[in-house]
């Protein structure tokens, strides 16, 4: 899903917001205890306000429609035709589904493995293969045009909308419109909101058809309407551009976009490597952009890094991150410049390693041989008590927020460093219990407790 403004990325499901509750921090402490001796899930907590639905109420629908009058004067004045705002802004209405979706916090983590196993199935890369011989001609031309192999941009159309069955049931104007109109982050959406308009303002879609997320990512590519507009193209050629039907005008968007995110065309995304016994851990990359350590692959191979089959590496002038998605037990990749791209996609490491394994595996490669080990995700309480810990030990700077981020990560390198454990920076239960169990780690809060900010972000 493309999402921001036009390069930047995130999943529909964790988007930034920020929300006070008061969880007493000896009720999350005695939670991870229990959750290192035991697999069993913890209590959900009760829905807080942070769920209440956009107010149906008489006074909350006279206060939309009367913002809904103001945005319809700012959309005249910033030249949509009269006919396209009395027909994509009547009847238009606030969803409260969306806010709810909008404000989710979820419950758990996604660990490396259970996350591949959802986006790259054998049945997802079977239909992958399948759909690249069908649609043979057009991926070649866009090859020939853009640059980006074909079993990329299925690899994409796959994982974006399961190759187009999958595209959001939400009428984008009303979805958009609802979050303009909620305030939190009104620019930005009022400002995506406009674009939607200026899509159908030009007949590319009828506001009746254009359906997407509750987000209002639309298409069999998932774009928001600014990146529509900048990088969508009429690869069929019949005076619109159709990336809600027309497979070859959504890959043909997919492909341009990509071009403009700096695909090589002359590379891939990366592989996955082996490393050697008792490789140093501290020089894999925990920053979301996977450029905290570049390295060329013969200083990567001076460092004992082979192929996964343990040849040698390529001898070819890349610069590559080290990435260890389940940490240093788990399989092992070295990441390119297009890995990168795709992040600007989607700023999230396991979506780019999901296209970059659905790809190679679209192309006839095997699957990850790297070891698989089966864990329970951590609750978000759980993290919690990981960051409490880390803070209260001096090793993280921000504030406790249940999401386990980069700066996360680092502090928690930092713990492991200090403890002479393998620095991957890795959060599992084996770190929660190490860090409950620290003699640093102070004694539980037992009055008095301060409220504890929770803030989803992207990966």
């Amino acid at each position: 899903m493309t999402w921001g403004y036009d390069s930047q990325a995130v999943k529909e499901s964790v988007v930034p917001i920020k929300i006070i509750t008061s969880v007493p921090t000896v009720f999350a402490l005695g939670l991870a205890c229990a959750a290192c001796q035991s697999p069993s899930v913890p209590p959900t907590r009760a829905p807080g306000p942070e769920a209440a639905a956009v107010s149906t109420s008489p006074s909350a629908v006279k206060s939309f429609q009367d913002w809904l009058g103001a945005f319809r004067s700012e959309a005249s004045q910033k030249g949509i035709s009269g006919k396209t705002l009395e027909s994509a802004l009547t009847g238009v209405h606030p969803i409260p589904r969306v806010i709810e979706l909008d404000r989710r916090q979820p419950e758990f983590t996604q660990t490396f493995w259970r996350y591949l196993d959802s986006t790259v199935s054998d049945a997802r890369v079977r239909d992958g293969i399948e759909r690249a011989q069908q649609n043979q001609a057009i991926l070649a031309q866009l090859e020939k045009t853009y640059g980006v192999p074909g079993r990329y941009l299925v690899a994409f159309w796959g994982l974006e909308t399961n190759y187009g069955r999958n595209l959001g049931g939400f009428p984008v104007v009303s979805a958009l419109a609802t979050l303009a109109f909620d305030g939190r982050r009104n620019t930005f959406f009022r400002t995506e909101l406009i674009d939607a308009l200026k899509v159908i303002d030009a007949g590319h879609i009828t506001p009746d058809k254009m359906v997407g997320s509750w987000a209002g990512a639309m298409g069999q590519t998932q774009f928001m309407p600014s990146t529509f507009l900048r990088h969508a193209v009429d690869q069929t050629g019949d005076g619109r551009i159709d990336i809600w039907a027309q497979t070859a005008d959504a890959l043909g968007s997919g492909a341009n976009y990509l071009k403009s995110l700096g695909w090589d065309s002359a590379r891939t995304w990366g592989r996955e490597v082996k490393l050697p016994p008792a490789f140093d851990a501290a020089l894999a990359s925990l920053d979301g952009g996977a450029s905290e350590t570049l390295k060329t692959l013969d200083e990567w191979a001076a460092l004992g890094i082979t192929a996964i089959d343990g040849a040698r590496l390529p001898r070819q002038p890349i610069r590559a991150a080290l990435i260890l998605p389940a940490g240093q037990k788990g399989p092992a990749f070295l990441v390119y410049d297009n890995f990168r791209a795709i992040l600007k996609w989607n700023r999230s490491t396991f979506y780019a390693l999901a296209i970059g394994h659905l790809a190679d595996r679209i192309n006839g490669q095997g699957k990850i041989q790297g070891a698989r080990i089966d864990e329970e995700p951590l609750s978000r309480d759980q993290v919690l008590v990981i960051q409490t810990g880390l803070k209260r030990m001096g090793f993280l700077d921000s504030e406790p927020d249940g999401v386990l981020g980069s700066g996360t990560r680092q502090a928690l390198r930092k713990f492991q460093k200090a403890q002479q454990l393998p620095p991957d920076g890795y959060a599992n239960r084996a770190m929660l219990a190490a860090i409950v169990n620290d003699r640093a780690f102070p004694a539980p809060i037992t009055s008095n407790p301060s409220p504890v900010a929770f803030a989803e972000s992207s990966r």
